[in-house]
């Protein structure tokens, strides 16, 4: 008898210990494996589902700068309103997500994890093709509604001057801070993304609990600060060149890092140490956790 057996509480019946069984947290493995298939689902996807629903993404992530401006244009000024403010910031991250949107840096890790299992030139492939499909679809529909929210005659003078103070706030930052930052905030994303299928129904407060901490730390993020950079540059107060080179690559290289470089890249090397072998190769148990939680 092992050690682990002879450990158990008495008197538990059969189905009492299946119950036990089945009511554990699932393993790294059982997280690593769920995110791996929903990433190898989405690099199955068309060109024109992905572009579409990118698209979609970046429009939505819009109610983040929306929220936070109307936020602020009602609370009094001072740094204690950012405390308020900030929960603006995560209107856009629970519309994309809940609706199942495209965006770009949730895939640094998901889209990641089937080529760090599988490390093809097809899977390599299918991850620049998808990257590149939803970066473009995220920033086309950021500059769309940044656009809108300045031109159209939809908020009051101090909301629209609230939008341009969030803008001018991300380009505070120098290079080496929207790297750094951008690096924070591709790891919390990734976080995020890990934790949600280990508590799918406390889905909606992990969302709002790492987005809010991101406004709070003002880390950079390509698609929100899209929004909110784009804005200051149709407004005629930052051109074009200062939005690609001084916050776009910085910040884009940041969230690569740290979504997929650093927080994929060791979440995948712990998986494989615990096991020893690929992760996609589960125990009976783990493979039925997986299965009930497909089924939720």
């Amino acid at each position: 008898m092992s050690e682990t057996e002879s450990s158990k509480t008495p008197g538990l019946s059969a189905d009492e210990e299946q119950e036990v069984s089945h009511n554990q947290p699932p393993r790294a493995a059982v997280l690593h494996e769920i995110i791996r298939y929903q990433g190898d689902q989405e690099l199955e996807r068309t060109i024109a589902a992905l572009w579409w629903s990118a698209l979609a993404a970046g429009l939505s992530m819009g109610l983040s700068m929306m929220a936070m401006g109307l936020f602020y244009a009602r609370l009094p000024e001072g740094e204690s309103s950012q405390v308020i403010a900030s929960l603006g910031y995560s209107a856009g991250f629970l519309a994309v997500i809940l609706a199942r949107q495209q965006l770009f840096t949730e895939n640094t890790l998901t889209a990641v994890l089937p080529v760090m299992t599988e490390p093809t030139l097809s899977n390599l492939g299918r991850l620049l093709r998808l990257w590149s499909v939803v970066l473009l679809g995220n920033l086309a529909g950021t500059l769309l509604v940044s656009y809108v929210m300045l031109y159209l005659p939809i908020f009051d003078s101090k909301t629209d001057e609230a939008f341009l103070d969030v803008g001018r706030k991300v380009m505070e930052n120098d290079l080496g801070q929207m790297f750094a930052k951008g690096i924070i905030s591709g790891w919390m994303i990734a976080t995020m993304v890990w934790m949600i299928p280990a508590m799918e129904h406390a889905k909606i407060w992990i969302i709002l609990m790492i987005t809010y901490l991101m406004a709070l730390g003002d880390f950079t993020h390509i698609v929100v600060g899209s929004v909110e950079v784009s804005y200051l540059v149709w407004a005629g107060e930052v051109s074009w060149q200062v939005f690609w080179l001084n916050f776009a690559a910085p910040t884009l290289v940041g969230n690569i890092i740290g979504g997929s470089f650093i927080f994929a890249l060791i979440s995948h090397a712990q998986v494989r140490s615990d096991s020893g072998k690929p992760p996609s190769q589960l125990s009976v148990l783990d493979k039925e956790k997986l299965r009930r939680r497909s089924q939720e």
